[in-house]
C-alpha cells in the first residue's frame, strides 16, 4: 500500500467512488491499456455525465463513441445496462458484489472492483496484472487460463488482501502489476517485494505467469466494394448475427476462406447484381492484403473502388449515403483506416 500511495498513476477516475464512473471505467479498460482507454473515457464521459445520459442515447452513438477499442460487445452491453440502471433502478447500482454480478456484461472482475472500490466490499479483483503478481511473488505454475488456475488464484487473491481497505488494496495490487511487476523483464532490483519473490529467487520472472496455449487462430478473406457513385455517394450496410462487428456497418462485403483473384470479383452473382449492366469502372485499392488482426481470426482484406454514373440496385439491408455522412456511422477500424487513406487523395 506504501508503493501504491508513492506510485500510483493519477487517472480521473481515481478521484470519485461514482459506481457509474467507476463501472465505465472498468468497462473500458477490460482488455485495453490506460494510455488507450483513457482518452475514450474522458469522451465518454463528457457525452454521457450519468448513466441516464448513456441510457438515452442511441445504440449508433454509443458504437461510435467506442469505435476503435474493439471488443464491440462491450459497447453493446454498456448500453444495455446502462438503461437497466436508469429505468429499472432509478439511477441506483446494486451495492454488493453478487447484485452487480447479475447486471449484463459485467463478470467477477468488474463487479469486485464496482463492489470494493465504491462500497469497501472485500471482494479481490483477479485481473492479468494480479495473476502476473501472485504468480510470480509465490511461484505458482498453475495456468492462469485454465478452470482450475482461475479458482487457485481467486482463492489466493482473497487469502492475501487487505479487508481493511479493500478498494484501495486492489487497485494498488493492478497498478503494482501494471507499472512494477510488468510483463516481459521487469526491474527486479528496484522492486519492494524482491527480497521474497520466488520467481527472482528461481529465476522465472519470464516464465511466469503460465497460459495455455490459445485456440487455433482462423484466415478469412474479406472483399469490400466500395461504390464511388456521382463521385460523392457510396453504399453501406449493417453488420447482423452474433459475430463481429455486431450492428457496425461496412461496405458491401464478398467473404472467402480462400483469396478471390481481382479478376473473378467482377464476375460473382452480388457484384453483377449490384452493377447490372451499367458502365462502370472497377479498380483494386491496395496492392497487398491488409491484415487486420483479432482474438480469434485474421482478416486478409482487399478494397475495390468502382466508380458508377448512377445508382446501383441495392437490397433492403444497404443504403446509399453521402461521402461526408460516411463518418457519422459506426465503422470497424478497419473500415475507418480505409475511408481516412480514401480521404486523403
Amino acid at each position: 500500500m506504501y508503493w501504491y500511495l508513492q506510485n500510483k498513476r493519477t487517472m480521473p477516475w481515481r478521484q470519485i467512488k461514482n459506481p457509474y464512473n467507476i463501472w465505465l471505467s472498468e468497462v473500458i479498460l477490460q482488455q485495453t491499456r490506460v494510455e488507450q482507454g483513457l482518452p475514450y473515457y474522458l469522451t465518454f464521459t463528457e457525452a454521457f455525465p450519468t448513466v441516464f445520459d448513456l441510457a438515452k442515447a442511441p445504440e449508433e452513438t454509443v458504437l461510435k463513441l467506442w469505435q476503435g477499442l474493439g471488443y464491440y460487445s462491450r459497447a453493446r452491453n454498456l448500453h444495455f445496462t446502462a438503461k437497466h440502471i436508469a429505468e429499472d433502478c432509478n439511477g441506483v447500482f446494486p451495492k454488493q458484489y453478487k447484485g452487480l454480478l447479475k447486471l449484463k456484461g459485467v463478470g467477477d472482475y468488474t463487479a469486485s472492483a464496482i463492489a470494493s472500490i465504491c462500497y469497501n466490499e472485500a471482494t479481490p479483483v483477479v485481473d492479468g496484472n494480479v495473476y502476473r503478481v501472485l504468480s510470480r511473488y509465490f511461484g505458482i505454475t498453475t495456468p492462469i487460463n485454465s478452470s482450475q488456475g482461475i479458482k487457485e488464484f481467486k482463492k489466493l487473491a482473497t487469502a492475501v488482501m487487505n479487508t481493511e481497505d479493500s478498494g484501495e488494496y486492489n487497485q494498488a495490487i493492478m497498478e503494482f502489476g501494471a507499472i512494477q511487476c510488468k510483463p516481459g523483464t521487469p526491474d527486479c532490483s528496484v522492486c519492494p517485494l524482491n527480497d521474497s519473490c520466488v520467481a527472482l529467487a528461481t529465476k522465472q520472472i519470464g516464465a511466469l505467469p503460465v497460459k495455455l496455449k490459445k485456440l487455433k487462430v482462423t484466415k478469412q478473406y474479406f472483399n469490400y466494394l466500395f461504390f464511388v457513385i456521382k463521385g460523392n455517394k457510396t453504399i453501406i450496410q449493417q453488420r447482423t448475427g452474433k459475430g463481429i462487428w455486431q450492428k457496425m456497418y461496412e461496405f458491401p462485403l464478398i467473404q472467402a476462406t480462400e483469396p478471390i483473384p481481382k479478376k473473378e470479383i467482377n464476375s460473382l452473382q452480388m457484384f453483377k447484381s449490384l452493377v447490372g449492366t451499367q458502365k462502370h469502372t472497377f479498380e483494386k485499392w491496395n496492392e497487398e492484403f491488409i491484415l487486420h488482426k483479432l482474438s480469434h481470426q485474421h482478416l486478409y482484406t482487399n478494397f475495390y473502388i468502382i466508380e458508377m454514373h448512377e445508382a446501383p440496385a441495392i437490397t433492403q439491408e444497404q443504403k446509399i449515403v453521402s461521402l461526408d455522412e460516411l463518418l457519422q456511422y459506426p465503422v470497424p477500424v478497419l473500415i475507418n483506416n480505409f475511408i481516412e487513406d480514401f480521404n486523403r487523395l
